[in-house]
């Protein structure tokens, strides 16, 4: 019998977002900590297998509540039905025949949800990566990304850029940028992995109780940036420029300069639209013990430089105090 067995790892935003969704340039990390894991295997009938994300038994009325606003009213389902399908429509366009086996597909995933840590889209990448191996086709990374995103944006419904997906597809740290002229031509941005040790120390906090779905977030932007929104193109501009500046900071291990960008991404964005007070809070009390902090993806998660392992400590003390974890992100 063969067992396929696949994984995706959240992502973490360090400069550019949220301007990847409208031509600009991002620098993203994957976060390994939490991960995604798809188990595929020969089965008569193809098979989904329900996960902890997809319960329908509760012994109280307040445990659905609970869970509809943690994962929703479909939970991974629809994520996984949608991938399958549009992993299916992407061979039969490419003439690859798929041979007749059937399959049973089982996942989990340990990335916290709607925090802003990418969880939809790993789900996603894994089941590509597990539909990939299982029937041995290949997609080039820069395709596989457009079709992960396809998947929110045309079959469910869920606003979004290429970041996520992107970050996700190549792993470890990667800057990417989205020039205009390039994507039109190509169908895809310019995507150069970078390496991860030239990163400082980083830090990453997040709130265990729920944050903003990122869907949201982005639909209201694109409503704007369609409208043609003067603002709007002036700060993707401005953030563009940061990821482009924190890739030679990167390069130069010019860390204390790459920690002022991070910090003027955030200040950037707040500018852009009204944010959760609980999340700016999560930025300034960071700030406060004299770290550059910023989102690390639509609110809910923080991401910034800590070189020292007593303000580390200081932040897990800080941070505790309002129901905050805070680690030490994962990359390679």
């Amino acid at each position: 019998m063969k067992i396929v067995r696949t994984a995706a790892y959240a992502r973490a935003g360090l400069l550019g977002n949220p301007s990847d969704g409208y031509f600009g340039k991002t620098i993203s990390t994957v976060v390994r900590n939490f991960s995604t894991h798809v188990v595929l295997y020969e089965w008569p009938e193809l098979e989904i297998m329900l996960s902890r994300q997809d319960r329908c038994r509760f012994d109280r009325i307040d445990e659905l509540v609970q869970d509809v606003k943690l994962n929703g009213l479909y939970g991974g389902l629809r994520l996984i039905k949608a991938a399958i399908k549009v992993f299916a429509e992407y061979c039969r366009q490419q003439g690859i025949q798929l041979p007749p086996q059937n399959f049973s597909l089982r996942y989990d995933t340990r990335i916290p949800r709607q925090v802003g840590l990418a969880g939809s889209s790993a789900i996603i990448t894994a089941v590509f990566r597990a539909l990939m191996e299982f029937y041995d086709v290949a997609i080039p990374n820069e395709e596989l990304a457009n079709l992960i995103l396809k998947v929110e944006t045309d079959e469910i419904g869920i606003a979004g850029g290429l970041q996520d997906r992107v970050c996700q597809v190549y792993e470890g740290l990667v800057y990417m940028d989205f020039n205009r002229a390039f994507m039109e031509a190509h169908g895809h941005g310019l995507y150069e992995a970078l390496d991860p040790s030239l990163l400082p120390p980083l830090y990453l906090v997040y709130r265990k109780d729920l944050s903003q779905i990122s869907g949201i977030y982005h639909t209201n932007l694109r409503a704007r940036w369609e409208k043609g929104d003067p603002g709007l193109s002036e700060a993707v501009n401005t953030l563009a420029n940061l990821a482009e500046k924190g890739k030679e900071c990167l390069v130069h291990r010019d860390h204390q300069l790459l920690g002022e960008l991070m910090d003027r991404n955030f200040d950037t964005r707040s500018k852009l639209v009204e944010l959760d007070p609980a999340n700016v809070e999560m930025v300034q009390r960071a700030r406060r013990l004299g770290v550059c902090a910023k989102y690390a993806g639509s609110g809910g998660a923080i991401v910034g430089i800590c070189d020292s392992d007593e303000v580390f400590a200081s932040l897990k003390e800080e941070f505790s105090k309002i129901g905050c974890v805070v680690i030490r992100p994962e990359v390679i």
